[in-house]
C-alpha cells in the first residue's frame, strides 16, 4: 500500500539513494551526477512559496518515489517544472499517479495554470508516464548537452491546470 505526503528534510536521505540509483543506471534522466541528501534539502528550499515536493511511501515508510513541481525562469509564471522519480523496479505500479495526484492539487492550489515536463526524448517510460497523465506535447529542445556530455533531444509536454 502506498501513500504520499509532502516530503521532509528526513526524506532527503532516501530521496538522494532513489535518485542516485537512477542517475547509476542511466538513460531516464537528464540528472548525470550524484546528489547529496543536501542538493535535495537545497532544492527543496527554492522558492518554497512556489513549489511543492511529495513522497510516496510504502507500509514500511520507504520513500518509493517522489515529485516535485518549482518554477523555472524559462518558464513563464503561470508555469511549474515538474520532476519524477520512482524506485528501479517500481514503476507501473501506481506510485506515479499517486504522486502526480498529490502534486496536480499542490500545484493549482499554488495558482499555476499548467506544468511542464522536459523528458528526455529516449525516455520511453517518461515519455509514456507524463502521456498517461494527460500531457501534451508542444515543444522539442534539439542537441540537448547533458553534463556528461552526451547530447539528447528532450521532448516539451504540457498539463494545463485549468
Amino acid at each position: 500500500m502506498i501513500h504520499v505526503r509532502k516530503a521532509m528534510t528526513l526524506d532527503t536521505g532516501s530521496m538522494a539513494r532513489l535518485l542516485n540509483a537512477i542517475i547509476q543506471e542511466g538513460g531516464t534522466t537528464a540528472m548525470t551526477q550524484a546528489v547529496t541528501a543536501t542538493d535535495i534539502q537545497d532544492r527543496m528550499s527554492f522558492a518554497p512559496d512556489r513549489s511543492a515536493w511529495h513522497v510516496a511511501l510504502d507500509s514500511a515508510e520507504e520513500v518509493q518515489g517522489f515529485q516535485w513541481i518549482a518554477p523555472r525562469e524559462a518558464l513563464p509564471p503561470e508555469a511549474c517544472d515538474i520532476a519524477t522519480f520512482v524506485r528501479i523496479g517500481k514503476t507501473g505500479l501506481g506510485i506515479g499517479s499517486a504522486l502526480f495526484d498529490a502534486t496536480r492539487k499542490a500545484a493549482a492550489d499554488l495558482g499555476y495554470g499548467w506544468i511542464n515536463a522536459n523528458i528526455r526524448a529516449d525516455n520511453d517510460g517518461g515519455l509514456i508516464y507524463y502521456q498517461s497523465r494527460g500531457f501534451r506535447d508542444y515543444g522539442r529542445i534539439t542537441d540537448y548537452r547533458l553534463e556528461s556530455g552526451l547530447v539528447v533531444d528532450k521532448v516539451l509536454k504540457r498539463y494545463d491546470l485549468k
